[in-house]
């Protein structure tokens, strides 16, 4: 069988043309083709490898879309917050802060007011120095710092307790997760005002729900009243039978009157002022709950001494011990009540107030490089 002499060229030229065309496509659609070969090549790497490390690879498209639409809606996040919260502070200026002074005693008018504006400051404040502080990043230098790992994306040593965040692209020191609604990494440097800013909205939504709920209970009966109002139609005329049965007057037969429908009995100031405060009680008694029950499950970490990352790495190291014999005890547990003195940077007596109970913008103990605390379990801070 003899061979067509242009089958070598026309297969030389598909392969010129499928070459200049590969400088044609999108840069895009290379790396993404690019990242599938590769991460369909790393599925039969070697030998050892265990179904945690396929999960991974298989699941790698949906981390790296959601690390991708994570960083994109950070700001929007932020200004959602910033929106939502201007919006109920909003309302209980113009709503609630009447009701309050006509309704309440001067010494309740007083309570509301000062815790009110206290909370306010308090939030404003810790998220503000949430989303602008730096978690703390491991220096890029040479140094003769001590390291536990080496960060393969970063190429960079890893002290202890410091994870490599992929939203962030860089690795955080003692981080606890990248926050959404911070547009930022909880770490070492601000995991304190992440903490705080969650301890005082939960707190101020709390006492929205609790002392608005009186408010909310004769606003939705308002409503309500308002509904059955604008449902109800007048009568119409009608000729003849209508005139016998006494429907209709005799008046409006002749022309001298007509049904017309009565102005409300309700104003568009009345319905708006209601339907405000049925949004804020349902808005801060949805995010107390929601947000009550993240603000626990932080408080119980910093209790233990971790973070929501070394939660699940005690936990997996936890079990492996035990299937030896062995007990895992955690090196950074010095104590609970240590813990959140640690935590909170409390140093004497007059920090419980100074330091938690108003704004301050003091630093974490330590650098988070390091954490060769001379503490034990039975020997509390000298406070």
């Amino acid at each position: 069988m003899r061979v067509c002499p242009a089958g070598p060229v026309l297969l030389k030229c598909v392969r010129v043309c499928c070459r200049r065309g590969r400088g044609r496509v999108p840069r895009c659609v290379r790396e993404a083709w690019g990242y599938t070969h590769l991460l369909a090549r790393s599925l039969c790497f070697n030998s050892l490898i265990s179904w945690d490390v396929v999960n991974d690879s298989l699941f790698e498209p949906v981390f790296w879309a959601a690390d991708r639409l994570t960083r994109w809606f950070g700001r929007v996040f932020v200004c959602l917050v910033v929106v939502l919260t201007s919006s109920i502070v909003l309302i209980a200026y113009l709503v609630l802060l009447p009701m309050v002074i006509h309704t309440y005693a001067p010494l309740w008018i007083v309570w509301h007011l000062c815790y009110g504006h206290w909370n306010l400051v308090m939030i404003a404040f810790h998220y503000y120095k949430a989303t602008r502080t730096s978690p703390g990043y491991p220096p890029t230098m040479k140094n003769d710092l001590p390291f536990v790992s080496f960060c393969k994306r970063c190429v960079t040593p890893k002290p202890a307790r410091t994870h490599h965040c992929g939203i962030c692209k860089t690795c955080i020191l003692r981080m606890d997760h990248h926050c959404p609604w911070l547009n930022n990494c909880v770490g070492h440097f601000n995991h304190r005002y992440f903490f705080s800013f969650c301890v005082f909205l939960t707190l101020g939504c709390v006492w929205c729900s609790i002392s608005g709920r009186n408010l909310f209970i004769d606003a939705y009966n308002a409503m309500e009243h308002f509904k059955a109002l604008e449902v109800e139609q007048p009568g119409v005329p009608v000729k003849g039978v209508g005139l016998l049965i006494g429907i209709v007057p005799p008046e409006a037969m002749n022309g001298q009157s007509s049904y017309q429908t009565p102005p409300p009995t309700f104003t568009y100031k009345e319905k708006l002022m209601n339907k405000s405060v049925i949004y804020m009680w349902v808005l801060t008694s949805t995010v107390a709950v929601a947000l009550g029950g993240l603000t626990l499950w932080h408080a119980m970490l910093i209790s233990r001494g971790e973070t929501s990352i070394e939660r699940h790495i005690n936990k997996k190291e936890r079990e492996r011990l035990t299937k030896r014999g062995k007990v895992y005890r955690n090196p950074f547990h010095y104590g609970r009540l240590n813990n959140w003195k640690l935590f909170l940077g409390v140093e004497k007596r007059s920090h419980w107030v100074t330091r938690v109970l108003l704004p301050s913008s003091h630093a974490p103990h330590g650098d988070g490089l390091t954490w060769d605390f001379p503490l034990r379990k039975k020997e509390p801070l000298p406070v």
